[in-house]
């Protein structure tokens, strides 16, 4: 009977914690106020990105591969000379040419990219003009590195904490209140990082090694906000 009693025990303690719990669920809450605080910044971009692609068309599918395939090895061998730079394959494709009718398939045409990435814009931009001769332009923009944001974004944190805290001082004053209590604070981040376009001083078609372009990286908005829920306490 010993066993039975002490689960007995346990089942009146666990039964009377549901209830006080159900209590505490049930208690009403007063005078909270949802609030938002956002900081940003404008941060410059720090990575520059570059799309070259080669394009080809031949009778033969497996010689025009052939032929791509070795433009493209030429030119990973080329960038993984320049220091500092990252080399990836981007996308590769091919699809039929047909006649006048729409017939008949007359050729293959394919496209081949290759992705350059690099901190350092004059060792891109000079690389890149080099390749130019081989290759074609398929794009070039800029972003914000990961440590550069994670840096600036641990910044704004304290300064969106900063802000929210300034703000419910600021809603307990106006409604009267002696203090307040935090309930809930959430922090996220984020940013519009949209694609900037390279400008040069002649043009992208005069891209050469002889010079190197002038580039303006632009910058992007990081921004971090605090989002929470306070209750005033009334004198």
């Amino acid at each position: 009977m010993q066993p039975l009693s002490r689960l007995a025990s346990v089942l009146a303690l666990s039964a009377a914690a549901l209830l006080s719990f159900a209590a505490q669920a049930d208690d009403p809450r007063y005078n909270q106020v949802a609030l938002r605080a956002e900081v940003s910044q404008e941060i410059a971009h720090d990575l520059m990105h570059v799309t070259l692609y080669s394009e080809a068309q031949h009778s033969d599918p497996a010689a025009l591969a052939a032929q791509i395939t070795r433009t493209l090895n030429d030119a990973v061998k080329q960038a993984r000379g320049a220091e500092g730079v990252s080399v990836a394959l981007g996308s590769r494709h091919s699809y039929p040419v047909y006649d006048d009718k729409n017939q008949q398939i007359t050729a293959w045409r394919e496209r081949a990219e290759l992705r350059l990435e690099s901190a350092s814009f004059a060792t891109l931009s000079k690389l890149t003009g080099e390749m130019l001769k081989t290759l074609k332009m398929g794009g070039m923009d800029f972003s914000i590195a990961t440590p550069t944001r994670k840096q600036h974004e641990d910044t704004l944190l304290k300064d969106a904490v900063a802000a929210f805290r300034s703000r419910a001082q600021l809603a307990t004053e106006a409604l009267g209140g002696s203090g307040y209590k935090l309930i809930s604070l959430n922090l996220s981040s984020g940013g519009f990082q949209p694609p900037m376009p390279m400008r040069m001083a002649k043009g992208m078609a005069m891209m050469d090694a002889a010079a190197t372009p002038e580039i303006e990286a632009g910058t992007s908005q990081v921004t971090v906000n605090a989002d929470g829920v306070i209750e005033v306490l009334m004198p």
